[in-house]
């Protein structure tokens, strides 16, 4: 069954487009044309960004075209006179495939693919050859799978060859050709249907890790952001890890979690997420929200920000829009923290800028201007997370006997202890933080623990 539209084929269901010759269009509506739905971000920076989805699966790209539309045509959403154009740089330039930067309709796909020669695929399509070469992990695998078969389900409406033959001059839409899409549809459909049993499986496998993660002392901490925003440099940096942390668009689409020590010796989660992009399809939105539940259920989220980015704001505005779709505050400082990374990237004088825009904001308020790369801010990071953290979250003294061995171990396990020391009698003086939902517990095992 070839269900892509245009024949260009995703994943591992066909030859891979790596270095495959490309050429990249940027079509985008004019302000006055876009009205209130314009865009905050330069169409310079949109075709760069596109030319760097395109080299995240390694395609060579031979040319890039910036084209602003004062309106979409049905037909090959360009006017005619620029299709021509762009057909003849396809051919100067030897390329085998164009990138629409756009949301293109099947048969506006199947029409500009006529006039190019050349595979066409639009933006939701290079997006999910993407996610198809990052995702690790089982659930990631399913998730894309999944987002990718709905995108062919909805291109199940090309004029097959079979169906133009034997259709015949009878003028009606019937028979066989008609019977090969529903049978391909239903094909679909049925394989979509099993992914997500799969996935229903895999969901509840997670929430049971993260009822283990909840009953473990130890607070979530989620970084966010836009795409290459710089996050993975920031997770190995943090936990010492070793994260593909590449300069490419999507380098992590699997969330990863690693345990860190914060400055006075309470431990926390640290998880790292799949960046968020503009104009991400519905369909990854849907299938990604599963992986995106380490942010939801997060006590701390970190924003972290390209602040060396030409088109830092738009970006920031974007992440603010999903995080809003999750569920999730943006404005709420008591758990997000603004992350300016990259700092090792700035001229003095933006840098200066910068330090003293974050020192006017209340302290609750202040972003951590940081460097990944260099670890420049990390320690301030650090402390700001801690007493979010901290926040919240009761500070007790308990008491423990020279021979209760296990409840001394009992509250390592089950609290932060942040300072400990050995009485003259023996007994051990435990200066414990825990969480709200924890206090009746330690009462119950200590009856004359008190406030610290």
């Amino acid at each position: 069954m070839n269900a892509n539209e245009g024949g260009f084929e995703l994943g591992a269901r066909g030859p891979s487009a790596a270095g495959a010759r490309a050429v990249v269009i940027g079509p985008y509506l004019t302000d006055r044309a876009a009205r209130e739905n314009a865009s905050l971000r330069a169409p310079q920076a949109r075709l760069d960004e596109a030319d760097g989805l395109a080299r995240a699966i390694d395609l060579d790209i031979v040319g890039d075209e910036l084209v602003m539309l004062n309106q979409v045509r049905p037909a090959t959403y360009l006017g005619k006179g620029k299709v021509d154009e762009i057909a003849a740089l396809i051919r100067d330039a030897e390329a085998e495939l164009a990138i629409m930067d756009c949301a293109l309709s099947p048969v506006q796909q199947r029409n500009l693919e006529k006039a190019f020669k050349a595979k066409v695929i639009d933006r939701t399509g290079l997006i999910l050859e993407i996610f198809g070469k990052r995702a690790r992990t089982r659930e990631g695998a399913l998730q894309v799978e999944l987002a990718h078969l709905a995108y062919q389900k909805s291109r199940l409406v090309r004029s097959w060859t079979h169906l133009e033959r034997q259709r015949g001059g009878f003028g009606f839409l019937g028979g066989p050709g008609e019977t090969q899409i529903e049978t391909d549809r239903r094909l679909i459909q049925e394989r979509m249907s099993r992914i997500e049993k799969d996935l229903e499986q895999v969901k509840r496998t997670r929430g049971l890790h993260r009822k283990k993660r909840q009953d473990a002392p130890w607070p979530v901490v989620a970084l966010v952001g836009y795409t290459n925003a710089g996050k993975s440099t920031l997770f190995n940096r943090l936990t010492r890890a070793d994260v593909m942390a590449k300069d490419l668009l999507f380098a992590t689409l699997d969330p990863t979690l690693r345990a860190v020590k914060l400055p006075h010796g309470a431990q926390i989660m640290l998880s790292d997420t799949v960046g968020f992009i503009s104009d991400l399809p519905t369909m990854l939105v849907s299938a990604f929200r599963a992986t995106l539940e380490e942010v939801i259920e997060a006590d701390v989220i970190l924003h972290v920000r390209d602040v060396s980015h030409d088109d830092t704001e738009a970006q920031s505005a974007d992440v603010e829009t999903i995080l809003r779709e999750l569920g999730v505050e943006p404005n709420d400082h008591r758990r997000l923290i603004e992350v300016w990374n990259k700092a090792d990237l700035l001229s003095a004088e933006r840098r200066a800028g910068l330090l003293q825009a974050s020192r006017s904001k209340a302290s609750d308020e202040r972003p951590a201007l940081v460097s990944a790369v260099t670890g420049e801010g990390i320690d301030d990071l650090l402390s700001a997370i801690e007493r979010r953290v901290a926040a919240g979250r009761a500070v007790m003294e308990v008491t423990v006997p020279p021979e209760d061995g296990a409840g001394l171990a009992w509250l390592y396990e089950n609290g932060e202890v942040l300072h400990r020391r050995n009485a003259r009698d023996g007994k051990v003086i435990v200066d414990i933080r825990v969480g709200p939902e924890r206090v009746e517990r330690l009462l119950r095992r200590f009856p004359d623990a008190k406030g610290a």
